[in-house]
């Protein structure tokens, strides 16, 4: 496209935009929400992280499958599930993607490859290899990919998935998104090497960090990863270094943080002022573009609570439903 200097064209740019503030509204949403007591169980938001979960996922397809974490709802919305399914989920209705039954940690769409958000740290490696090996066995192309945090890293299940990985020569990539703290353990202290990358280069695979609050350095650093993956590269780690804007769960008092610290994450490190300042700076798209989706988003997180709240709660007879698989 004439004098537009980034990889993708005006539309596919609009749209990286609007997933991105998809997630972030959600999010913000689900704070608010979350504090008025009006949503049970435990949740955790991806707010502050969006460039890293879009600029990643925005390249798959529906056969590309995503491993995700207790973090899960953006790069739920990044693979194309549907956020008001998901707002329904987290209220705990039926209509939610997985009928209610298992909240804000357990979203899953098969039908748009996203395999799941996951309680339990590090459990999506191993989930990933599965489901890159079929991939390989069924020569179409297809990729998986498994997000960790900081804590998630340390876990056995995620070492043992990298080496796995690159004894069968898998088409799976290992995503960190580093921010910098696990749980409330700053990665300076419970983390020996200075990159992720570094433990990828002991299994021997092949590892890139990027700057995870700039969405073009990521799509550029995944692109590059995944099309080596789909040709039978193998596998290979993404270390996304990145901010969250809330603490590891909603509640938490964040008393780790140094003190300004939040302020200035919101400050200077925000992923969409940075893609908003990029094309806005540009001359690719106006401000009153990117405004208009701001709108239309909201209208939709509206939509999607007030839909949830008049939803029917699951009846009894639905205990019993999706426990077992008939083939």
């Amino acid at each position: 496209m004439a004098g537009n200097p980034f990889p993708l064209d005006k539309p596919a740019l609009l749209e990286a935009y609007r997933k991105m503030r998809t997630i972030r509204e959600f999010e913000e949403r689900l704070h608010v929400d979350f504090s008025r007591g009006d949503i049970p169980g435990f949740v955790h938001l991806y707010a502050g992280e969006e460039a890293a979960g879009v600029g990643i996922i925005g390249q798959l397809g529906d056969g590309d499958r995503i491993a995700s974490t207790h973090r899960g709802h953006g790069h739920c919305i990044a693979k194309g599930v549907d956020p008001m399914a998901m707002m329904k989920e987290i209220y705990g209705k039926k209509g939610g993607s997985c009928g209610g039954k298992g909240g804000s940690m357990h979203i899953a769409d098969l039908s748009k490859g996203m395999m799941g958000a996951n309680g339990i740290l590090g459990a999506g490696a191993p989930l990933a290899c599965g489901a890159a090996l079929a991939a390989k066995y069924r020569k179409k192309g297809e990729v998986a990919i498994s997000f960790v945090g900081d804590g998630a890293s340390n876990q056995g299940t995620f070492l043992e998935s990298l080496n796995l990985a690159a004894v069968w020569n898998l088409p799976v990539i290992f995503v960190v998104e580093n921010n910098g703290y696990a749980e409330s353990t700053s990665r300076d202290y419970g983390v020996a090497v200075d990159s992720y990358v570094d433990r990828a280069a002991g299994f021997g695979l092949p590892g890139v960090t990027v700057d995870g609050t700039d969405f073009f350095a990521v799509h550029e650093a995944a692109g590059e990863i995944i099309q080596r993956a789909r040709s039978g590269g193998g596998p290979a780690l993404l270390e996304c270094k990145m901010v969250r804007f809330h603490g590891h769960f909603e509640g938490d008092a964040q008393t780790y943080r140094a003190s300004g610290e939040l302020d200035d994450i919101r400050a200077n490190h925000d992923c969409l002022k940075k893609f908003a300042a990029a094309v806005t700076g540009a001359g690719v798209i106006t401000a009153v573009e990117l405004a208009a989706i701001d709108h239309a988003v909201l209208d939709l997180i509206e939509m999607a609570v007030v839909q949830a709240k008049a939803a029917p709660l699951p009846t009894v007879a639905d205990l019993t439903t999706d426990v077992y698989v008939s083939y």
